[in-house]
């Protein structure tokens, strides 16, 4: 056995193994590891009933399928944005950014207001707690020797949730803490920056130089 099929035993197939994408239009053929197909019926029309009706979830399913059939490859991300918002009947929209986008932050508020959206914005420092107060070594402080407050998206997500939003919305959080916002978010939230302060924030920049300049991507770098 080879060791790309040694490789190929140690998990199950996904969906970025299939070529045929049979489950968008069904003009094809489904693979046998397809996940449609280990779906149970049961499962399946379980959640295609969350879909349906007027709770939150179908709304924003609808919302959602609607402005991409209407739009798609014709607004940017914050045109999309702001159209979401509108067809769900949000006014009130939360903003929880990285201190070090700040600036995009203040201009997307403006932006909002133009559209006659209400942006209520929350920095990740909100509370200033310092790093060392959670167990964070004074070494892993960007500037050593000094009150770093540590990002505090539990507390963005409290503090949106007591303001009211209805819709939140991430603007450049570190990895991780915005898991920790979504986690903790009483209102749905979607992205508007992910942050990648090597590539522009465009971090799939990383994947199409993959070949290239990112070789290194391939390598299994056990000191990151």
């Amino acid at each position: 056995m080879s060791i790309k099929q040694k490789r190929q035993k140690t998990y199950d197939p996904g969906c970025t193994d299939c070529g045929t994408l049979n489950c968008y239009r069904r003009e094809k053929e489904f693979p046998d590891f397809c996940l449609t197909g280990s779906v149970s019926n049961e499962d399946a029309d379980n959640i295609t009933a969350q879909y349906r009706g007027e709770g939150i979830d179908a709304r924003i399913a609808r919302v959602s399928a609607e402005i991409e059939g209407a739009f798609y490859g014709k607004l940017t991300r914050v045109e999309e944005i702001i159209a979401f918002a509108r067809r769900l009947g949000v006014r009130k929209v939360g903003l929880a950014t990285c201190i070090g986008l700040v600036e995009e932050a203040r201009l997307f508020s403006k932006v909002l207001k133009a559209h006659d959206l209400e942006p209520v914005s929350v920095l990740c420092k909100i509370g200033s707690v310092d790093k060392t107060e959670i167990g964070i070594d004074d070494s892993f402080k960007i500037q050593k020797g000094c009150h770093e407050a540590m990002c505090n998206p539990i507390l963005q997500a409290k503090y949106l949730e007591d303001q009211g939003t209805r819709l939140n919305i991430v603007i450049g959080l570190c990895v991780g803490h915005d898991s920790l916002f979504m986690k903790y978010s009483e209102a749905p939230v979607t992205t508007l920056i992910t942050k990648d302060r090597i590539l522009g924030h465009n971090p799939a920049a990383a994947l199409y130089t993959s070949g290239f300049y990112y070789k290194r991507l391939f390598e299994n770098n056990r000191d990151i």
